[in-house]
């Protein structure tokens, strides 16, 4: 009799997971991926910043370069829009910017621009050195497109945002276009779990 109890547990744990509902993200859902776990590069003041600055604030992180014409301040705005449509709880979302330009990206410029989106976001200004590195382990393309004259490049790069929860767990995989109120809806769920 005790061999069917104890045979039947599994089963009664099996079923009980069934029930529990999981969250219908919008966007891709990297829970529990083994990438993009964290960072460790300066901020524009050169102080050197990590995921654990940010606990209890839920982070949407993108990388991307301030000469950008389209991509990058479109996916700011949507970020800035997202902050908005979730009222009081916008206060604790973090944008978090990564210049993979970091040649004429420099610390003020960066300070300059995101203060044109919110003055609240960061923006990190790594090492041609730190970029390779943390790009690779968030596996973010970027290139540099030579154009006319040595200073008018311009950048190819990834166009996505990575969301980490409030413990700074790597969470959501957001791309590009997808709009505020996706992530919004996206950012609220990560705040209030049913």
């Amino acid at each position: 009799m005790q061999r069917r109890s104890f045979a039947l547990l599994p089963l009664a744990a099996v079923l009980a997971a069934c029930g529990e509902k999981k969250p219908q993200f919008n966007s891709i859902d990297l829970t529990g991926a083994d990438y993009a776990r964290g960072f460790s590069l300066p901020d524009t003041d050169g102080r050197v910043r990590t995921l654990a600055d940010f606990r209890g604030k839920l982070v949407v992180l993108f990388f991307g370069y301030t000469q950008c014409p389209d991509v990058c301040p479109t996916t700011l705005s949507d970020i800035v829009q997202a902050r908005k449509l979730l009222g009081a709880d916008g206060d604790k979302v973090q944008g978090i910017f990564v210049t993979v330009d970091p040649e004429r990206d420099t610390p003020q410029v960066l300070k300059s621009y995101m203060a044109n989106f919110d003055p609240s976001f960061i923006a990190l200004h790594p090492s041609p050195e730190q970029l390779a590195a943390t790009a690779k382990d968030f596996k973010v393309y970027y290139k540099k497109v030579e154009g006319k004259t040595p200073t008018s490049y311009t950048m190819d790069h990834s166009a996505a945002c990575y969301v980490y929860d409030t413990q700074g767990q790597l969470r959501l995989y957001t791309r590009y276009g997808s709009g505020p109120k996706v992530l919004a809806d996206d950012l609220a769920q990560l705040l209030h779990p049913a």
